[in-house]
């Protein structure tokens, strides 16, 4: 049977293979350290293949560069033997939600999710901590050295010298802000869908160098742009120009993709609204009137909407809101000859004036138009006609670049008793994942904080029918003594976030209880708690060829003793890419817990002992996909080797892995 690895992939080597499959000759069989056989890139060669582009030494180039650039690249690709611990008391709803909550370092994180969540992801969205100089609590250690897979996976360190905080002497250091940046955002690019996309909240500081960073990741043709937060309240204590706004990069994975299958759009803000007060008024009236249409129109001009929405103030014969729009050609040049048709005004039928260049759209269209009654005549052939665009048709408009909010969530977060000092506001994150996270997509924020993201997603679900899903990722970062949080006694901000989601599923569920009780699926307020942890494996699983006097016992069980069944199904769950929300189940066979992931797609069992060949039998009767014994739990060696020519004979399609 194959043995399962139990650490993150090796993007190192991936990053290898990939070269090997474009230049075959340029990696080639070296010895490596510890003696063994490995490859390796000839990098002389690979510049004899791109000799036409290599940039060479001290050749002149635009690029970043920093101090720590290289380890930070290092620390992307490295593997880690860590897991995922279940926490089923901090969780909500564990064995039915879809949503996680993962607690730890977000970078062992990201790995731990590349082959679960790998491609799967539509919309990463971060408002991770600003360069101020001080309380920098994700400095990365890259002091260890590489060749030690151990001490640098395993972590034997258990200190790590994970959570350093900056001094206020230190200043606002670019560099180890970018060296946290870059290797969390290139791991985590690794999870997108190829139409999926990035959303990063930054302040001025950095903006400039993470463009640069994200351009290097990303390519510079997948940047689609950027917002402008005006948060219409510019900072005091200015030297220089007041500062009032921040900014929001977005970037796609694949832009060509994106567009064949994405639009970065939002829904019109008060379109809902005007529809219904519409609606309202012609129910009044019984019918379409005159003093409907004036109602409505008077309605409108007093409203506080943009000047788009104010255009709708009109109301057809339907019952329809629209806008009358020109229907000219929009550039300098004429149109083609044949957009100088005139339209026949259905009454006088007599020709209309043409516009001076021309009709915007082809006669097909035109017609087309006509038939669905989309173009508005005047009351004879004297005016040009122009197009009605309904706005039941036009909910969505494009994302400007400009989005102003000033609104806080002091008031909420009082109300949810919640205690955080700069949250990303509830409806900036709704509108961003709005536009674009949509129906049962996946929303990943690795910098979770008070899990605003989150909230926005179970909201947006309560209002729109929808089945977005959450992974929400935050350090254990412990709050201060003296913070508001620490006196409500959340020893940490992960603690913060979790209650948050609790709290904020209980005042969706109070707000929506009429529509929740319509939905054809329910509502899913819950999260499943994870957290980062070392490897459930004993140091003895990875070096079991370098036994020292005081490991020999080792041998007899390699799982650390501290560590449950379910524990090692979750990291079982990781190393073979099992989605880590798949509904679990137990059951007694033969005395023995057998575990079922979503049925047969996972079969553990983790029993030391007294596994016979009518056991295995069973299992294999349920054919499943994948299935995965303790190494030490057969009966013994005859069972052992048994057991594939078991499967293979009852279910030759399951996947066979032992530990």
């Amino acid at each position: 049977m194959n043995k399962s690895k139990m650490h993150s992939p090796d993007r190192t080597h991936g990053n290898i293979a990939r070269i090997r499959a474009l230049f075959p000759g340029c990696v080639m069989e070296v010895r490596g350290l510890d003696g063994t056989l490995q490859l390796a890139v000839d990098f002389d060669r690979l510049r004899q293949e791109l000799t036409g582009s290599i940039v060479e030494g001290p050749q002149e180039r635009y690029h970043l560069d920093w101090p720590g650039k290289r380890e930070a690249l290092l620390a992307a690709n490295a593997p880690i033997a860590k897991t995922l611990r279940p926490c089923r008391n901090d969780s909500v709803d564990f064995d039915t939600t879809q949503n996680l909550f993962i607690e730890g370092d977000n970078l062992d994180a990201l790995k731990l999710l590349q082959e679960t969540y790998l491609g799967k992801v539509k919309m990463i969205y971060i408002d991770p901590p600003y360069n101020t100089g001080k309380d920098f609590v994700y400095s990365d250690d890259f002091t260890d050295g590489v060749t030690d897979f151990l001490v640098r996976s395993n972590q034997v360190d258990l200190q790590g010298n994970r959570l350093v905080s900056s001094l206020e002497t230190n200043g606002r250091f670019h560099s180890n802000w970018l060296s946290m940046m870059y290797s969390r955002l290139k791991v985590s690019q690794n999870l997108l869908r190829e139409d999926g996309v990035i959303v990063i909240h930054i302040d001025e500081h950095e903006y400039p160098n993470l463009e640069k960073i994200l351009t290097e990741i990303y390519g510079e043709t997948n940047n689609l742009g950027t917002i402008v937060w005006d948060k219409r309240n510019p900072k005091g204590d200015a030297t220089g120009v007041a500062q009032q706004h921040e900014l929001i990069c977005i970037y796609s994975k694949n832009r060509e993709f994106f567009k064949r299958t994405s639009e970065l759009k939002r829904p019109k803000e008060n379109a809902a609204r005007m529809l219904a007060k519409a609606k309202q008024i012609i129910g009044k009236e019984r019918s379409v009137t005159a003093s409907a249409r004036k109602e409505y129109k008077n309605w409108v001009n007093r409203q506080d909407l943009t000047g788009g929405e104010k255009a709708y103030n009109q109301i057809d014969e339907n019952g329809d809101v629209f806008r009358p729009v020109s229907m000219a050609w929009p550039n300098k040049k004429n149109a083609p000859g044949d957009y100088f048709i005139p339209l026949i005004h259905p009454l006088t039928g007599k020709a209309c004036p043409v516009p001076e260049r021309g009709w915007r759209n082809p006669p097909a269209t035109m017609q087309e138009l006509l038939r669905s009654e989309q173009i508005i005549f005047g009351p004879d052939e004297t005016t040009q006609p122009t197009r009605k665009y309904r706005l039941k048709d036009n909910l969505f408009e494009n994302v400007p670049s400009l989005l102003y909010y000033a609104g806080s969530d002091d008031a909420l977060l009082s109300e949810l008793n919640i205690p955080f000092d700069t949250p990303k506001p509830l409806q900036v994150a709704k509108r961003l994942i709005q536009s674009l996270c949509h129906r049962e997509d996946i929303m990943l924020d690795f910098f979770a904080g008070s899990c605003t993201a989150a909230h926005a997603v179970m909201q947006l679900n309560a209002e729109d029918g929808g089945h977005r899903r959450f992974i929400m990722v935050q350090l254990p970062e412990p709050c201060s003594e003296k913070s508001a949080a620490y006196k409500l006694e959340y020893a940490t901000v992960s603690a913060i976030g979790k209650d948050r989601i609790r709290k904020a599923a209980g005042r969706i569920r109070k707000e929506h209880t009429e529509t929740l009780a319509t939905r054809e699926k329910p509502l899913d307020l819950g999260c499943r708690v994870l957290k980062v942890d070392s490897s459930n494996m004993a140091d003895v699983y990875y070096t079991p060829n370098a036994p020292d006097k005081d490991s020999l016992e080792l041998f007899v069980d390699n799982i650390k003793p501290d560590r449950t069944p379910e524990d090692l199904l979750f990291q079982v769950m990781l190393d073979w890419g099992v989605e880590l929300t798949l509904p679990i189940s137990t059951r007694i066979l033969e005395g023995k817990k057998i575990w079922f992931v979503d049925g047969n797609a996972l079969i553990a069992c983790f029993e030391i002992q007294g596994i016979d060949e009518a056991f295995v039998e069973e299992i294999a009767r349920h054919q499943p996909l994948r299935v995965i014994f303790r190494d030490v739990g057969s009966k013994n060696d005859a069972v052992k080797f048994g057991i594939e020519q078991t499967f293979k004979k009852l279910s030759p399609a399951t996947e066979i892995r032992c530990i």
